[in-house]
């Protein structure tokens, strides 16, 4: 089981719309980055995804996912009145990809994003690095102990 980070801004898609929709999925689409869209290609039902509130007053990750879905071709691309519509990408050769996810876990505290860029063993975090800007990325099974120890 392979365990991820995606952004997101909590006026979209926050921690608390995945724990309102308690024992349903939410579509994760929209990606528009094709290295993000790379690493969606490769997320797995049962895969462990932390959620990070970025463009925010409040930065940091706030709580815990589960894949429900793998990868399948993202409706909004092909939806005109959608603000994620690519008007080159077709039913046959879509370009990008979403994947359902569901609640597991809300935080007991938010990890600021500060705190996570002091904390030893994550320096290969793309989150961490100065620069990256990736709205989905793979996390380690060491990161995410690491993380996961702060809140514990």
């Amino acid at each position: 089981m392979a365990k991820w980070l995606v952004k997101t801004e909590p006026s979209e898609c926050s921690i608390d719309d995945f724990a309102a929709k308690s024992g349903g999925s939410i579509p994760w689409d929209g990606v528009r980055n094709y290295q993000a869209r790379n690493f969606m290609a490769q997320m797995a039902e049962g895969d462990e995804v932390f959620i990070y509130h970025s463009s925010c007053k409040h930065i940091g990750i706030a709580g815990i996912v589960t894949v429900t879905r793998s990868a399948y071709p993202d409706p909004s691309q092909f939806d005109s009145e959608s603000p994620y519509h690519d008007s080159k990408s077709t039913p046959e050769k879509p370009r990008w990809q979403a994947v359902d996810m569901a609640f597991e876990r809300k935080l007991p505290r938010l990890i600021p994003l500060d705190e996570l860029k002091a904390l030893p063993g994550l320096d290969n975090l793309p989150l961490v690095k100065k620069g990256s800007r990736l709205s989905v990325m793979p996390v380690s099974d060491e990161e995410w102990q690491i993380i996961l120890q702060q809140v514990a």
